[in-house]
């Protein structure tokens, strides 16, 4: 397999359409894909021309797209020592996990245990070819492949991914991982889709590191989440990859395109997240709420510093009768970071009495600088929508407080920033608690110091 660079790929109205199809044929090709998937790839492509670069917000693209760094490369896992000793120290045999490395998923654990209660965890590759009919159902039906211009890319050449479905009337009994990492100067389009099927329930968990490199990489994700009728999706994700230098250069790019759907009556979304890496982040975890009494939660913790950009948000479309959705999302921007916050309510003319509360709280430490865009489109008179906003900056007199109380200033700063966050790090799962606090930790005291 050949290795193609992202120019060749985003710019490719300036080579001949041909040369184009066939390096999307040739993954399709090495991955064994149907006809159908092939389609949808080349639709994708077609569609990614007509698409601009987004040239909103305070980013810098222009240099990830003109470096020579391959998007797709398959690894002989069975003879990498490398990749053996990644694999060993991040994957916990007592748990289910899906690791993929770089540009493909290499293992898959307790997947057999899992499918004789009928729930499905497998790589989107494995997949494609077992439950054909399934993906080819749900694939791209929530997001399109021309919804913005990172996900017709991903949709075009995605490599591999999580696929999870939960039968009805099914609880997973235990808690369901993916471990995404980038070892290579290697870009990841993985795309993850989740089915949770009437009366059913299950928690995901979504890890992402990425080593030292010289280059910048691009992450370019799409996940797509189903819930149905009475079901409940908790969906988490703590995003750690490489944030580059002190100046955050040659750190990761990580632009994602998440969005759910409460199909069924007393259908459940949560979205839990926690940014602290990557050197610029673009994620808007969106719910559709269709389904009459459909509930969306949405928690966030977004941590930078040093030259970090973070621009994250979430979006509420109500379409069905008394819906409800909460956001609580806590900013931390340190040293020179900036920090984004773009939130959509929107409520059509026949949601009745829906209703949102949507809690939007910032610290700021140094020069850092957080921004919100709060956007509210009410259509319907019966529903009540609710924001708030803070933003605080720690001062000298509450470290000065807390230093005459014997604790050291790392401390103090730990101790404030802890609390600020505990609300929503106490949703996460509990082997996590203490792994999240130490990161928290970690981060404030290499910060301050």
């Amino acid at each position: 397999m050949k290795d193609y660079s992202y120019y060749s790929i985003i710019n490719s109205y300036q080579i001949e359409n041909n040369y184009c199809e066939n390096l999307i044929k040739e993954i399709s090709y090495i991955n064994n894909e149907p006809i159908w998937l092939k389609c949808f790839r080349i639709n994708s492509f077609y569609n990614l021309k007509k698409i601009k670069i987004p040239k909103w917000g305070n980013f810098f693209l222009k240099k990830i797209f003109l470096e020579n760094s391959s998007f797709y490369n398959f690894h002989d896992y069975k003879n990498n020592l490398n990749l053996k000793k990644t694999y060993k120290k991040f994957i916990n045999k007592k748990k289910a996990v899906d690791f993929i490395y770089n540009s493909i998923s290499i293992k898959t654990t307790m997947k057999n245990k899992l499918l004789k209660n009928g729930i499905i965890f497998c790589s989107i590759n494995e997949a494609i070819k077992n439950y054909q009919l399934m993906i080819k159902k749900y694939l791209g039906k929530i997001i399109k492949q021309y919804d913005n211009f990172f996900s017709c890319l991903n949709s075009s050449i995605f490599s591999d991914g999580t696929f999870v479905y939960i039968p009805k009337y099914t609880i997973c009994p235990i808690e369901l991982s993916s471990y995404f990492r980038i070892n290579d100067e290697i870009g990841q389009f993985e795309r993850t889709l989740i089915i949770c099927d009437n009366y059913s329930k299950v928690s995901y968990l979504e890890g992402c590191t990425a080593s030292i490199k010289k280059k910048s990489q691009l992450h370019s994700a799409v996940v797509e989440l189903i819930s149905n009728k009475n079901s409940i999706i908790k969906y988490s994700t703590i995003q750690n990859w490489y944030k580059g230098n002190v100046y955050n250069y040659n750190g990761i790019y990580n632009f994602v395109t998440k969005r759910g759907i409460c199909i069924g009556k007393n259908s459940n979304l949560i979205w839990i997240q926690i940014e602290s890496g990557s050197s610029i982040t673009w994620k808007y975890p969106s719910c559709i709420l269709k389904g009459n009494f459909s509930i969306s939660e949405f928690y966030s913790i977004s941590l930078s510093n040093n030259y970090q950009q973070i621009d994250t948000g979430t979006k509420n479309i109500y379409l069905g009768n008394y819906c409800n959705s909460i956001i609580n999302s806590k900013s931390i921007a340190i040293d020179n970071s900036y920090q984004t916050y773009r939130g959509i309510i929107k409520v059509y003319n026949y949601s009745n009495n829906s209703k949102n509360f949507t809690s939007c709280d910032s610290i700021i430490i140094g020069n850092g600088k957080i921004f919100t865009f709060p956007i509210n489109l009410i259509n319907n008179s019966l529903c009540l929508i609710e924001h708030e906003a803070n933003i605080l900056k720690i001062s000298n007199n509450e470290i000065l407080f807390l230093k005459k109380r014997g604790i050291d200033e790392i401390n103090c700063y730990n101790l404030i920033l802890n609390n600020f966050c505990f609300e929503i790090i106490k949703k996460l799962p509990l082997e996590f608690y203490y792994e999240i606090n130490e990161l928290i930790n970690t981060i404030i005291n290499y910060s301050i110091i």
